[in-house]
Order: structure tokens, then C-alpha cells, then sequence
């Protein structure tokens, strides 16, 4: 079959229906805006691809200006995904992109016109796709492999039309859009169909990394208080401990609400969680930089902290202590006061493992609790205390 332009037509009109088709069944499934904008620009360039057909019969209107519209209309729905998918507020500048194509419409039919119509619909699409590149940069953070092919895709992209741009401006250049002639139409149309795929597979290859990393993300968090959970904690305390030394001790601290059962007995389960929550926010305001937190299940909670001093653990303790009773007394009555237990260990060596630490850390919690509670009770295993 030869590539002939109407056939690159049809090729482009099917591969843009099927990543329409593609990305509107992932947007209905995580339901990420993104998708739904990227899943209509590709929707308009087989519109726009099938209305380019009709300029074989005569339907210049239509098979010129009109589709020629909807394909600055899809990179601008490109635009708006990227926009979305990377948080940015774009200026209302961008809404009116297509107030300089429908001036166009003034123009008179001249033969220089096919030329003119070239060039200012390769610069509205060069613009949109370099602009959503643009967008796309790491921002301190690295991007996932679909959004850095993303990004160059769009960078190509948006080259190659700012180049075809300029080549409507060169003395003798043969441009006819109403019979497809002119050699940077056929090129076009063979970039067209290339970029279709490339920037779809890109958009998706985007996306599935976003899902993956959240699904990774919710299952490494605690659903009630979002702070990490035992599981998490076993994968990342390690690291944290590693660089533990007689020069930067490490820490644990075990923490527990005491007479957490009175106010699920009296105020209900409901109120217990927003007791939880409130706790979570507490140790997640007071947490030093680089220490960790996680909820170990019910009201058991625990902080790991690298490079701390003794005085810096029950300075922390403490606060946390006094914040949480003046809450909860505020918050809740009950026979028994509400307020926290918290047992501590310091140590100047990596520990054996995160469980022989818990461990030490209950036994500190437990003589907490047995000094009368709303304590915090501190062992030191490092080489200076023995």
C-alpha cells in the first residue's frame, strides 16, 4: 500500500480513534483528568484527519480551515492534560488560542494563501507543544519514563512544526493544501502519524507510573492517620540506622494512649479515630527532619530518629505528652485521663533488627506504665551508660 496522503490520513485517523478509545477506558477506571483531556485531543485529530478527506472532494472550508482548527485544537487539549497532570495553572492567555486562527477566515483567497494558512496553524501547534513540554520539566524531582519521553516527544514535536513553519516563508517553496502538494505536507503527515503513537504510548506509559507509585504509596500508609505502617517502617528504618555512631546515637520512641478504651466505650469507635488522627498530626508537626513515624496498630505508635541526644528525646516526648492531654481532656471526659505513655531507647550501634528495637522500646513503655503512666521513660544502651 502506498503512503500516499490520503492513506497517511487513514492511518492517522485509525491510531488517534483507538488512543482516544484507549485512554478514555484508563480515565474511567482512575478517573484522572489528565486522561480525559488527553483522550479528546485525540478523538479531534481523527475528526480533524477524517475532515481533511474532504478537501479530495472540493470541501476546501471544511477540509482546510475546519480540520486544520482541530488539530491546534487537540495539542491544546494536550496542553490542558499536561497542565493537569502536573498541578500548573495555566494564564487565560492560553484560552484564547484560537481567536488568531479564526482571523484566518478575513484573509482573502489568494494564491499565496495555502502558505500563510501553513504557517500560522505549525506555529499555533509548535507553541501549544513546546509550552507543554515546557511544562514537563523535573521541578527538583525526577520524572517518571513515560513523562520524560513525554516531555521530548512534545519537544520534537513542537520543533518539527515551528521548522515547518519557516518553510512556508522560503522563496519558490510549491504548498498547495487543497491537493496536498508540496513536499514538507507529505513529511508532515508521516511525522503526524509518528507522533500520534509516540505521544499516545507516552501519555500512557505517564499515567500507569502515576497509578503504580499511589497504589505503592497507599499500601506502604496507614488508611486512618497516613503515617507509615509496620511494614513501611521495616523497609526504611534501615536505612535510617545505618549511619548510626557513638557521635550520631539513634533513637526509638514507643508511644501508647492510655485509657484509649474509655473513650471508645463512652464517646464511640468514631470518636477513638479522630483521637488517632489527632495524635498522627501531632507527631507528624513535632517530627525532626529525616526521623520516621508509623502507626504499629491500634493506638500503639512509634518514632525512629537518627543523630538525637537524650535531651532532645524527652524534650519531644514531653511535648507531645502535654499537646495531647490538653486535647484530650479538652475533647473528651472520662473517669481515667487520656494520655500518652511513651517509652524510649537510645543506642550508639545499628540495632540487630527493627523488632529487637520495638522490643526494647516496649520494655521502656511498660515501666512507663507502671511508674503511673503519662510519662516518658528513657534507657540508654549506648557504650557511655554501661
Amino acid at each position: 500500500m502506498a503512503l500516499d496522503p490520503p492513506t497517511l490520513l487513514i492511518l492517522s485517523i485509525a491510531l488517534a480513534a483507538a488512543a482516544a478509545l484507549y485512554l478514555a477506558v484508563e480515565w474511567r477506571s482512575i478517573r484522572e483528568s489528565s486522561l480525559l483531556f488527553w483522550s479528546a485531543g485525540f478523538a479531534t485529530i481523527s475528526v480533524g484527519s477524517t475532515l481533511a478527506l474532504l478537501r479530495i472532494s472540493g470541501l476546501l472550508l471544511i477540509g482546510i480551515w475546519f480540520a486544520n482548527g482541530l488539530l491546534v485544537l487537540a495539542h491544546w487539549l494536550f496542553l490542558m492534560g499536561v497542565a493537569r497532570f502536573t498541578q500548573t495553572r495555566l494564564s487565560r492567555g492560553w484560552y484564547l488560542v484560537f481567536v488568531s486562527w479564526l482571523v484566518l477566515l478575513l484573509l482573502p483567497s489568494e494564491p499565496w494563501w495555502s502558505k500563510v494558512m501553513l504557517m500560522a496553524n505549525s506555529l499555533l501547534v509548535a507553541v501549544l507543544a513546546l509550552r507543554a513540554s515546557l511544562l514537563l520539566r523535573p521541578h527538583g524531582k525526577s520524572l517518571s519514563v513515560g513523562a520524560v519521553q513525554l516531555r521530548y516527544v512534545l519537544l520534537i514535536h513542537g520543533l518539527f512544526y515551528l521548522a515547518k513553519a519557516l518553510t512556508a516563508v522560503i522563496p519558490g517553496t510549491l504548498i498547495d493544501l487543497a491537493a496536498f502538494h508540496g513536499e514538507i505536507i507529505q513529511i508532515s503527515l508521516v511525522e503526524g502519524a509518528m507522533a500520534i503513537m509516540l505521544i499516545a504510548l507516552s501519555m500512557t506509559g505517564t499515567e500507569r507510573h502515576r497509578r503504580e507509585a499511589r497504589i505503592a504509596r497507599l499500601a506502604a500508609r496507614d488508611p486512618l492517620t497516613s503515617l507509615y505502617n509496620r511494614r513501611a517502617l521495616e523497609v526504611r528504618a534501615p536505612r535510617l540506622l545505618e549511619g548510626v555512631s557513638a557521635t550520631r546515637p539513634g533513637a526509638l520512641l514507643l508511644i501508647d494512649i492510655d485509657n484509649f478504651k474509655g473513650v471508645n466505650d463512652l464517646h464511640g469507635h468514631l470518636a477513638g479515630d479522630r483521637l488517632l488522627i489527632v495524635l498522627s498530626e501531632m507527631i507528624r508537626a513535632h517530627l525532626p527532619e529525616g526521623a520516621l513515624a508509623a502507626r504499629l496498630g491500634g493506638d500503639e505508635f512509634v518514632i525512629v530518629l537518627s543523630n538525637t541526644s537524650p535531651q532532645h528525646i524527652v524534650e519531644l516526648g514531653n511535648t507531645l505528652r502535654e499537646r495531647f492531654q490538653q486535647t484530650a481532656s479538652a475533647s473528651f471526659v472520662t473517669p481515667d485521663a487520656v494520655t500518652l505513655s511513651i517509652g524510649a531507647t537510645l543506642f550508639d550501634q545499628p540495632p540487630a533488627s527493627l523488632a529487637a528495637l520495638i522490643e526494647q522500646g516496649d520494655a521502656a513503655l511498660y515501666e512507663s506504665k507502671r511508674g503511673g503512666r503519662d510519662s516518658i521513660r528513657l534507657v540508654e544502651r549506648t557504650v557511655a551508660s554501661l
